[in-house]
Parts: structure tokens; C-alpha cells; sequence
């Protein structure tokens, strides 16, 4: 019999269904409340809104039904649970407080057996088997778990602070950097750069050379075929630029402008072999290999307008529209769904270009997204989206001055994250110590739990809700150990 199997002293066993009987909660849409009342309106995910009456008389203890299964919540005052929760009233002998870091640590959530929107059954919720300590001892629990949390959480809200921080540092980097305000002093030792205006007719003097290639391998005359110039971004309410840096359109610094696969990819997924994306790899600035997916080489041969090559530049149709990175040259060969490809840009650090679409360029891809139902950003969006321009020089030291910075950002980004996983570890250790009775003392005084279970019991025959069993005695009280409950309960009874 291991250490969580035995019982405190003075603790007992029942299910919780005994001592923290739960009620359904009752429907009150939001037409229906009064927003002039001060009475709050719980569901699932906490607090949604207020009303001028209350379901309850006394404070209670609110618990996910729907949606955030297992979710609890405590409410000093009487509050209305909507129809997604069960609710629980504070009794003379049900400490709510304690319960609430009960149900907290026990995450109800798992008992979720439900295939479509996540449910927490009635059935199961009675089931669960639970610790209970003397009331005194509850109350030196509930004092003692506070005081840490207290700690904790200022740690906490210390670590998101910093996290908040970082975040901004990141946003200012990147926006100085394509505003041409992080390589100021670069530019005043290298006046003699080449200017983006001579960079721009090179690359589209390039442009055109690339497309009279491409119909020549097609067996075509290109002096026989209309050439078409892309035209220039209109500046007229365009911001001004750093000297010797000029405005283009994404359509003139690149091959081509197109988009991933539309069509269903039904049965195409296979184990292993080219490398598909969807919007989920593509993060801000990065390629996340999370979640990559893989089709046949002959689909992929299908799909040459999507096919992908390293330095493409990527970016988010649907979803988070906007957010791009760079194909990694990890990859030589891909395709994708449907993102917005910007294929080949020439003599435009791609790298640059995520910069600006994920950092200034923002504003302007929410005004340029189309939709109702399902909002995205379309090719002919990107194509014609304005890109500030520096030489090309230039590009390779803001990458590097970008790199440099954010590698440093990364790095703490990376530390904040470790503690606040270390602080909810901490966090559960707590409850995980307070109950298996070892986060403060027993005292021998303490009325025993098996007398306080008693109390309830009487409590329960007196308003009618006591069943046949409990009518006689108190279910499942284990007074000194757990003999016959760990098959059924597992991880939810051992701590």
C-alpha cells in the first residue's frame, strides 16, 4: 500500500458527491440580464456579465459544466451560474474556500468523456472519491495555501510583466529596423551605398530578363509577347523614408506573387515524404515544424504554382493574416496550402521583408483584408502591398542588427517561459502537499473529519436530499485508509 493511500489522522474518505453536492445552473441570456445590477453572472470561463437578481442566496462555488469543463470559481456574494455550470451554496459545514483548491487540483476536466463540445457528467463528478481533513485543519490549509499563492503570484504577475516588456522591446526592434531608425549610424559611415533607386531598376531590368528566359525555355518569342512593367506603389500617402532608401511594390521585387493549394486535402497526407505547410508553420519571423504534414511526390508534382524553395518569402492568408517568415533552406523542397507566396525575391533580403510584414505593414494588411464569414488577405493584396526599400547593403545589416538583438530577446523570452512552467509546478506541488495532509500540521484536538461527515449527513436527511444509504451512514467513510477505491478513482485519489 503506498504512502498516498494512507489517510491522515483524523482525515476520512466519500465521494464528493456527498460532501459537495452540486446544482445546475440556469440559463440567462445576455437580452435578458439587467446590466444595471451588480449581481455577477457566472459560465464557464468566469464572470459574464451582471444582473439585478440572484440564484443563489450565499456565496458559492461555480464549476464548468460546458465549454471550460472543470473550471471552478469562488463567489463571496450571491451570484446567478448560468446553464453551462453547476453551482454549490456555502453550508455551516462546507469551508468553499478549501473546496475550491480541491477542485482545482483534482482538474475535473479529465473526467471529460464527450465527443463533440466538451461536457462534464453529473455522474462522474459524484463519483470522484476525496480526502476530506477535520474543518479546523481545512481552515489552516485554506490560510496557509493562500499565503504561498500570495508569493507566487506576485512572482507571476513580476514574470508576465516581463514577458509583456519583451514582447514590446521585440515590436520597437522591428519597426525601427524597417523605418531605417536601427542603422542610422550605418548610414553616415556609408554614404556612398548604392541607392534603392538604382537597386530598383536593377532588379527590375532582372525581372524582365527572368521572364523573357522563362518563355524561351516555353519555346516562345518574347519580342512576340507583350511584356507588362509592374507598376509602382503610389506614395501620395506613404510615409518618407531614410535617404537612399525609396518605396516598391512586393510585385516588382519578386517573381511572382501566388498562393498555396486551395483544393481538399483529403487522403493526400501520408507518412512521410514532401514536406506540406499550412498556417500553423508559418509564426512570425520563423518556420515552426510543429505540426508539419507530408504528400506524395507526385501530388507535389501536381501542384507546381504552390511549390516552395528556400528564401520564399510565406505569409498567412487566413487565420493570423499578415504574419510571414522565410522557407528554410532546411527544406529544399515543399509545397503548401493556402498561404501567399512570395516567390524568389530579387536582391530583397527576405528575411527584411518578414521584418515589415510582420511590424509596420500590419496596419495595412487589416485594411486590405476581404471577407465576412472567413477574413483573409488575397494575392493581389500582397502583390500590391508597398515595401520600403533600403539598398541593398543596407537589408543585410538591419537582418544582422534585427538577429542580434532578438537573439538576446529569444534567450530571456525563453527564461520568463521556464519559470512561469516552474511556478504552476510549484503551484500544483502546493496543493499536491496540502492535500495529502502534509502542508501544515494535524492537531489532535481537531474534531475528526468522520464527525463533521456525520454533521453533513444529518444536514442532508434533515432537507430531504439524503439517499437510502446515507440515510443510515455516511458512504465511503474510510476512517484510517483507502483500501478498495484505487482502481476506480487512479490518479484522481492519489496524489
Amino acid at each position: 500500500m503506498s504512502e498516498e493511500q494512507v489517510l491522515p489522522t483524523g482525515w476520512a474518505g466519500t465521494p464528493l458527491e456527498f460532501v459537495l453536492p452540486i446544482q445546475y445552473g440556469k440559463g440567462l441570456v445576455e437580452a435578458s440580464r439587467d446590466k444595471t445590477g451588480e449581481v455577477p453572472v457566472y459560465g464557464s470561463s468566469g464572470i459574464v456579465g451582471v444582473h439585478n437578481q440572484a440564484l443563489t442566496s450565499k456565496a458559492a462555488l461555480v464549476i464548468g459544466r460546458k465549454g471550460s469543463i472543470g473550471s471552478v470559481y469562488y463567489s463571496p456574494v450571491p451570484c446567478w451560474p448560468i446553464d453551462t455550470v453547476y453551482f454549490v451554496e456555502e453550508t455551516p459545514n462546507t469551508n468553499l474556500k478549501f473546496f475550491l483548491h480541491l477542485l482545482t487540483f483534482l482538474r475535473l476536466g479529465q473526467l471529460d468523456k464527450s465527443t463533440a463540445v466538451p461536457g462534464l457528467s453529473r455522474d462522474d463528478y459524484n463519483a470522484v472519491l476525496i480526502k476530506v481533513p477535520p474543518f479546523a485543519e481545512q481552515q489552516r490549509i485554506v490560510a496557509a495555501i493562500e499565503q504561498q499563492f500570495t508569493r507566487l503570484d506576485a512572482g507571476v504577475a513580476a514574470l508576465k510583466s516581463a514577458q509583456t516588456r519583451l514582447k514590446r522591446y521585440r515590436a520597437a526592434v522591428l519597426k525601427a529596423a524597417v523605418e531605417g531608425k536601427l542603422t542610422e549610424a550605418w548610414r553616415a559611415e556609408h554614404p556612398d551605398t548604392e541607392p534603392a533607386s538604382n537597386l530598383l531598376q536593377r532588379i527590375l531590368a532582372e525581372r524582365h530578363a527572368r521572364w523573357e528566359a522563362d518563355l524561351r525555355a516555353k519555346g516562345k518569342d518574347p519580342a512576340k509577347v507583350r511584356y507588362e512593367e509592374p507598376a509602382g506603389p503610389d506614395t501620395t500617402d506613404l510615409p518618407a523614408l531614410p535617404e537612399g532608401w525609396g518605396w516598391a511594390r512586393f510585385e516588382q521585387v519578386s517573381e511572382r506573387v501566388t498562393v498555396g493549394h486551395v483544393g481538399s486535402m483529403k487522403d493526400e497526407y501520408i507518412e512521410d515524404g514532401i514536406p506540406f505547410l499550412r498556417g500553423q508553420n508559418v509564426r512570425p519571423n520563423r518556420f515552426d515544424p510543429e505540426g508539419l504534414k507530408f504528400v506524395s511526390r507526385a501530388f507535389h508534382q501536381q501542384l507546381s504554382k504552390s511549390a516552395l524553395e528556400p528564401g520564399d518569402l510565406l505569409v498567412v492568408r487566413s487565420g493570423s493574416v499578415g504574419t510571414a517568415c522565410v522557407m528554410p533552406d532546411t527544406y529544399p523542397e515543399a509545397n503548401c496550402s493556402d498561404l501567399v507566396i512570395v516567390k524568389r525575391p530579387i536582391h530583397v533580403n527576405p528575411q527584411y521583408a518578414a521584418y515589415y510584414m510582420n511590424s509596420t505593414a500590419q496596419n495595412r494588411v487589416r485594411t486590405q483584408q476581404v471577407g465576412i464569414a472567413l477574413i483573409h488577405f488575397n494575392t493581389q493584396s500582397m502583390a500590391a502591398m508597398p515595401l520600403p526599400l533600403p539598398p541593398l547593403a543596407e537589408q543585410e545589416q538591419i537582418v544582422d542588427e534585427v538577429e542580434r538583438r532578438l537573439s538576446v530577446v529569444t534567450e530571456l523570452e525563453a527564461i520568463v517561459e521556464t519559470n512561469l512552467k516552474r511556478a504552476e509546478r510549484l503551484r500544483q506541488s502546493i496543493l499536491r502537499e496540502a492535500f495529502a495532509g502534509r502542508l501544515v500540521p494535524q492537531d489532535p484536538n481537531d474534531e475528526p473529519a468522520s464527525a463533521l461527515l456525520e454533521r453533513i449527513r444529518q444536514e442532508r436527511v434533515g432537507n430531504g436530499r439524503a439517499t437510502k444509504q446515507e440515510k443510515e451512514r455516511v458512504p465511503v467513510l474510510i476512517p484510517d485508509r483507502v483500501e478498495t477505491v484505487e482502481a476506480e478513482q487512479g490518479s484522481l485519489w492519489d496524489d
